[in-house]
């Protein structure tokens, strides 16, 4: 196997360690999932974990020129159009629960309750599956039932049938992530005029969540510029192979993996109460080890 593809599979199974490391510490107290930004955090954490071993396989299938049947690669290709978008709407979810904490406290525990915290997991999958819904009706209705039993190395691309497809799958997400980017832009903003405004404990709270905030930004645009890369890659694709081989491996190292492991840094290690319950389980494990 390739040096940068076995690189790769470390790295992913890493990041899926981690990631069912503060799934499972999520479950140990039950603060945390009834409080709604831990259980978004968890949401982010489950996407993030099935996103990774998805793509991760569609890597190696692809790598390998392996070919398997239409309808089971669709399959596939939904779940990822899915689970591409959970993770940046729920981390815009996060971001207004952390704008309502701080600058409607009052109003923080009737808005952020248990069962608006479900209604916000429903929210979050119906608008994430909208655009996968949209692309994938124009392909239903523009191929053949005998294309679904072909066999085909699984790719998005091979679902893109007219090149208008990919203009209007490209001004959807665009949409949606200049939507998010501004909400989160927003919340930034006031958490920020009330920073500025505090004092004492309330400042150094606020200033927190203005981090958050800030660390959710950056994450969102590492998710945004994940979506022009399929567009940099097949014009590079016109131009050189090795260069295309090259490019998309540092576009799903930076635009795929990066992203998915900010989750961890931003709420499992810098988050107190959740960080000295992932000490706690792991000091449980080494004493049950030992």
């Amino acid at each position: 196997m390739n040096d940068k593809v076995m690189l790769i599979q470390v790295s992913v199974v890493l990041f899926l360690c981690i990631n069912l490391l503060l799934i499972t510490t999520f479950f140990t107290k039950e603060v945390f999932y009834t409080t709604m930004r831990y259980v978004l955090f968890a949401v982010t954490l489950m996407s993030d974990c099935l996103l990774l071993f998805l793509a991760n396989i569609l890597l190696i299938l692809s790598y390998y020129r392996y070919t398997i049947k239409m309808w089971f690669c669709l399959i596939i290709i939904i779940v990822l159009s899915l689970y591409i978008f959970v993770t940046p709407v729920t981390l815009t979810a996060m971001t207004l629960e952390r704008y309502v904490a701080i600058c409607l406290p009052l109003r923080h525990a009737e808005l952020c309750s248990p069962r608006s915290t479900l209604h916000s997991i429903l929210i979050i999958h119906i608008l994430s599956s909208l655009p996968s819904i949209v692309f994938l009706s124009i392909f239903f209705a523009s191929s053949s039932y005998g294309s679904y039993s072909q066999g085909r190395v699984c790719t998005v691309e091979i679902f893109i049938i007219h090149r208008w497809q990919g203009h209007l799958k490209s001004a959807i997400n665009q949409f949606y992530f200049l939507i998010m980017f501004i909400t989160i832009v927003f919340s930034y903003v006031k958490i920020m005029r009330v920073a500025k405004a505090a004092s004492g404990e309330d400042k150094r709270s606020t200033w927190r969540g203005l981090r958050t905030v800030g660390l959710h930004a950056l994450q969102l645009l590492l998710c945004i510029i994940q979506l022009w890369c399929p567009f940099i890659e097949a014009a590079v694709l016109q131009i050189n192979l090795m260069l295309f081989i090259n490019v998309r491996y540092f576009n799903y190292i930076t635009f795929i993996l990066a992203p998915r492991c900010l989750s961890p840094l931003i709420y499992g290690l810098r988050d107190e109460m959740f960080s000295h319950a992932l000490k706690r389980l792991a000091l449980c494990g080494l004493r049950k080890k030992h």
